[in-house]
């Protein structure tokens, strides 16, 4: 294989939906979404729309015989990422390339465990304000996916043809020369501003120029810079203040993914951020009082739905 022409999705919530509709309109592969039955009907009866317009993705369940895919992005919720990884068995095959877009730092060694290590880019997403309510999706900003090798990028072939795809999709990329850094560089901003956003109900325009908004994300992220130090992973605080200047690029209306979630009375991702956290530092012996706060705080939340 020597470019990316069959990609299927695993998830088409907000930042699912973002990346898929980008494909879609630049017809730069052909796209599927991989969905149980159910979750299919109600895609057809009500449509997915984005940004105003209905998209007919090409729909196909588990057990359909399409043949393996080139690229398998995943984007939905960690508590539904061992139900995701079962149903794309029969779409992986030897070539197949996995593209997480979940958040955390589990993700990646989840999925290798089912399909092998080799076939994993390790990625994330930055930079957008994508929103969903039920099967409306809305973005001003795509941002952009962060990805590569955690082998190293310089010729690894996955890179380059995952690459190749971006570009002829309009969808913005960036390769780092060190992943692993720069996913727990997310991590710690996720930890801060998804669980503080959703706790206060702040959309970003909250943090633009609060100043106790912005004191809360960096306790809370403070928290992961010591225990990134302990697993000899080179943050500082410059990366807490990069955070917060990102935040001021955002819609000032956006929501984080947290936030959108507690609204909608859905269950949250708090266990891959301030529960993670939480072991860690159980672990490293790093003391987590803040995230032990906001985990409780969120949990209560939740059971207040």
């Amino acid at each position: 294989m020597d470019k990316i022409e069959r990609v299927y999705f695993s998830g088409i919530g907000a930042i699912g939906s973002l990346y898929a509709s980008l494909i879609h309109d630049t017809g730069s592969a052909d796209l599927s979404v991989v969905a149980d039955r159910e979750r299919i009907e109600r895609y057809r009866h009500y449509g997915v729309i984005i940004n105003g317009r209905k998209y007919d993705f090409n729909y196909i369940t588990p057990d359909a015989d399409t043949g393996p895919a080139d690229l398998i992005i995943i984007a939905v919720k960690q508590h539904n990422l061992d139900e995701s990884v079962k149903s794309l068995r029969k779409f992986a095959g030897k070539d197949t390339i996995f593209l997480s877009l979940l958040n955390g730092i589990t993700s990646e060694e989840i999925i290798g465990r089912t399909y092998g290590m080799e076939k994993i880019l390790h990625s994330f997403v930055v930079g957008t304000d994508a929103v969903r309510q039920g099967t409306d999706a809305s973005f001003k900003n795509s941002g952009r996916i962060v990805f590569g090798s955690a082998r190293g990028n310089s010729d690894d072939k996955k890179v380059a043809m995952v690459k190749d795809l971006f570009e002829r999709s309009g969808i913005g990329y960036t390769i780092p020369e060190d992943i692993i850094r720069e996913q727990w560089w997310k991590f710690m901003m996720n930890v801060g501003i998804n669980q503080v956003s959703a706790i206060l109900r702040a959309p970003y325009g909250v943090f633009h120029n609060t100043k106790e908004a912005q004191e809360l994300v960096k306790m809370a992220s403070l928290e992961v810079l010591a225990i990134a130090e302990k697993k000899g992973i080179r943050l500082t605080e410059d990366d807490i203040a990069k955070h917060l200047e990102i935040f001021k690029t955002l819609t000032p209306d956006g929501k984080t993914s947290m936030l959108q979630d507690v609204e909608a009375g859905r269950k949250t991702e708090v266990e891959i951020f301030s529960e993670a956290v939480i072991e860690m530092g159980g672990e490293l012996g790093v003391p987590t009082p803040v995230n032990e706060i906001l985990f409780r705080m969120i949990r209560t939340i939740e059971q207040m739905y």
